[in-house]
């Protein structure tokens, strides 16, 4: 990487130069298929070489350090990159839990071995991760979880089960919470990262009511897990999982006020299908008024969403990392994309309703079931109740009621 000294036009011009050398042309009709590695997707060869490009440039982590292979470019550097990377259609084909999640607490709390380990495999999108949290009897309450980490002397001895895994049939690895003390609740809990081909590992994915199974049981039954796959403190695993769901919902959140980025099957905004299957009046305006009031209303609100997540993103990055407030973003985004996804559907009518069939286009029918799928929205990454309860306690700081002496207004 050169040193720009920052002189930003400077490298401006060096990331164009290499974005058109680098990024195939035919990709840029298939925003989907950038990214196919990072959603699960089987990559074309153009899709491949992109990836790898952008992999060994370390331009899919632009803002990570470099001795680990990421771009160690600065905000300002990045931002660049990004608009440059977006005036020639091409998208960060890096993704994934490894990037939006693991990868950022890794380089906070992660030992030198582990972050060499593991860092370079996300930063290439070589390794998919997944996370291993929830559990059948320790959902909004994980800290209940019970899948138990014995130690053996050379090695732990995991088992247990975790459910709502999402990825985990594609996953190679699972940053995963295990009980390593049975005596104590939060202070009891370890961070273990497992390898997802380990005998002992099974996976059996949960299909939902749009037809897909993103999400997954994960089995664990007498796993032997190395010694120095512990990530943090024995016993210390909470004050590291809480700052990783701070990250979660910073991502969730930022990716659901985008609207519906990384269909495989593009579909239309709003506006577009309100226009072409409601129509307009003689002034230009949607027919339907209120239809209209509805959809001005949500467009306002997912604006200024958007801009309250890019001004949230820049005080994180300048206060060493997002806050209790994702959780104020991420109740906020799964609302908005849920009304986005109705309204869309709405606008549909009858059309937007189909499940199959040769009466319905591809974006009809790839409509209701991102509805569907959206729906998921206010339980994935932390319930909107329990995200609610985060922002009374952490951001507003209001007296818990349960608690003697407390208010209870």
């Amino acid at each position: 990487m050169a040193d720009f000294g920052g002189d930003v036009e400077a490298f401006r011009a060096e990331a164009r130069a290499w974005l058109e050398a680098n990024f195939p042309e035919e990709l840029k009709r298939d925003p989907a298929q950038q990214m196919a590695a990072a959603m699960g997707l089987p990559e074309s060869a153009a899709a491949c070489a992109w990836r790898r490009a952008m992999g060994e440039r370390g331009w899919g982590t632009p803002t990570w350090p470099a001795e680990y292979g990421g771009g160690g470019l600065s905000r300002q550097e990045a931002r660049v990159l990004a608009e440059e990377m977006a005036r020639i259609g091409a998208r960060n084909p890096i993704g994934g839990m490894g990037v939006m999640m693991f990868g950022p607490t890794l380089i906070e709390y992660g030992s030198e071995a582990l972050k060499r380990q593991h860092l370079p495999g996300i930063i290439k999108g070589e390794v998919r991760w997944c996370q291993g949290y929830s559990e059948p009897g320790a959902g909004s309450d994980l800290a209940s979880l019970q899948t138990r980490a014995e130690d053996k002397g050379d090695h732990w001895l995991v088992n247990g089960s975790k459910i709502w895994t999402s990825g985990a049939n594609l996953a190679d690895r699972c940053f995963c919470l295990v009980r390593t003390d049975q005596s104590k609740k939060h202070e009891g809990i370890s961070f273990l990262l497992i390898d997802m081909t380990l005998p002992g590992v099974e996976v059996r994915p949960i299909r939902l009511i749009n037809g897909t199974s993103p999400f997954c049981e994960t089995f664990f039954t007498d796993v032997k897990v190395s010694k120095d796959q512990l990530w943090g403190p024995l016993n210390g695993g909470w004050t590291i999982a809480k700052r990783l769901l701070q990250f979660e919902r910073e991502n969730i959140s930022a990716g659901l006020g985008g609207g519906n980025i990384g269909q495989a099957i593009p579909l239309p905004t709003v506006i577009e299908a309100a226009r072409g299957y409601v129509g307009v009046d003689e002034t230009g305006r949607l027919a339907d008024r209120d239809l209209r009031r509805r959809l001005t209303d949500h467009l306002m609100e997912a604006r200024s969403f958007q801009l309250t997540v890019r001004r949230a993103a820049d005080e994180a990055k300048s206060n060493q990392g997002p806050s209790a407030a994702t959780s104020i973003m991420k109740y906020a985004g799964a609302k908005i994309a849920q009304e986005r996804n109705e309204l869309l559907v709405e606008a549909m009518g009858a059309q937007g309703l189909g499940w199959a069939g040769e009466g319905y286009s591809p974006a009809e029918l790839t409509a209701l079931r991102t509805m569907l799928r959206s729906k998921g929205n206010s339980i994935e990454g932390g319930t909107s109740e329990i995200n609610l309860n985060v922002v009374s306690k952490r951001v507003l700081a209001l007296p818990d009621p349960k608690l003697k002496g407390a208010d209870p207004k």
